[in-house]
């Protein structure tokens, strides 16, 4: 009790310093981007959810130290983007920030994290920031991907107990020189309720064009939909959720086609997967800008057993967020409205967060 009143002491100060702070001109929680508004949840993350699962892609959260077997260079003080220790410590702070946020009175069970350069960057965030008093432990693997970018979980012990955790390497038979991330798949028992199949992802990105790369990301679907469907197949009722940055719209191929997700949500079915982002695309929201247009390119995918309220855990599809608290965002000048406060843009420092806006779960216990 002590411990989650002192954890609730830190969620406070760090939130009101994080708001005063970076601030950055923005007059309401409101004044977002043209079809990007937000509702009191998505800015304030403090709806009274028995449990929450978060993603976010960090955008190069890398360490200072030159990595020989990593295309890192440019992320060390002597690199193109002169990234020294303060900045490195600005950056894990800034993301610690964003987490105690999307938690409001209590830290996210489980986050989802991409874009992370290896477990040190992982142990800075987790005992080094405020967000030590959560208490976090860390899963993280290195993948094969040539910058060294990989995906990771954090989660609390008290309330997420990992049973099983497994990285899917994913091997292009068309590419077999290209190297993306892995599937980070964990299977665990949240808050000693029911078991859940969680999933990890950060597809390949459009680097390249559209069309050129979308068969790796229909590959990454069709190898994620079946491990899913071998979870399934024994037990048809689990409880799964697959978040990550795919890299795609949830009108794609890789979605619609590769991962089989669906998007009609009065009819379910427990064996089926559901995009939850897609309703937050038919809201008008994003979690991405580009060339000043909104998209969702950070999912949020259940099993239909999951959004079934006769579930011991359950959610339903208005319970998936896109987290848009004002400091995140700064005025975007060239296209109007709002953009991503970032960390650089091309070579210039900036010292924000991400290109990304963190997505998330809430979830109910019966």
């Amino acid at each position: 009790m002590k411990k989650r009143f002192l954890y609730i002491i830190i969620v406070t100060i760090a939130f009101l310093v994080t708001s005063c702070s970076l601030w950055r001109g923005n007059k309401s929680a409101t004044e977002t981007s043209k079809g990007n508004d937000t509702d009191t949840t998505a800015v304030t993350g403090s709806k009274d959810y028995d449990y929450k699962v978060m993603f976010y892609n960090c955008e190069n959260l890398f360490d200072t130290k030159d990595d020989s077997v990593k295309l890192d260079d440019e992320f060390t003080p002597s690199g193109k983007k002169h990234w020294t220790w303060p900045k490195y410590q600005r950056k894990i702070n800034n993301i610690a920030k964003v987490i105690i946020a999307v938690g409001g009175y209590n830290p996210p069970d489980v986050v989802g994290l991409c874009e992370v350069e290896n477990r040190y960057v992982l142990e800075g965030l987790t005992k080094y920031t405020p967000l030590k008093k959560a208490g976090y432990k860390i899963i993280h693997k290195e993948s094969p991907d040539r910058r060294g970018i990989d995906v990771a979980m954090l989660y609390i012990p008290s309330t997420f107990k990992p049973l099983k955790k497994t990285w899917y390497r994913v091997d292009f038979p068309f590419a077999p020189n290209s190297r993306t991330r892995d599937i980070l798949y964990v299977k665990g028992i949240l808050g000693k309720t029911d078991t859940v199949h969680i999933f990890v992802n950060h597809w390949p990105s459009k680097w390249g064009g559209q069309k050129e790369t979308e068969p790796k990301r229909i590959f990454v679907a069709k190898l994620v939909r079946s491990k899913a469907d071998s979870i399934l197949q024994l037990n048809p009722r689990a409880n799964i959720i697959l978040i990550g940055d795919l890299n795609d719209s949830p009108e794609d191929v890789s979605l619609l086609k590769g991962l089989g997700a669906k998007h009609d949500f009065k009819h379910i079915n427990d064996t089926s997967l559901y995009d939850l982002s897609y309703y937050l695309m038919l809201k008008g929201e994003g979690s991405h800008k580009y060339h000043g247009q909104w998209d969702i390119i950070d999912h949020i995918v259940v099993s239909g057993a999951l959004i079934n309220k006769r579930n011991k855990i359950w959610s339903t599809y208005k319970d998936a967020h896109i987290f848009k608290a004002p400091f995140l965002l700064e005025d975007d000048e060239k296209y109007t409205g709002k953009k991503l406060y970032r960390t650089y843009i091309g070579y210039k420092y900036i010292g924000g967060f991400s290109d990304h806006l963190p997505v998330y779960i809430g979830l109910y216990k019966r």
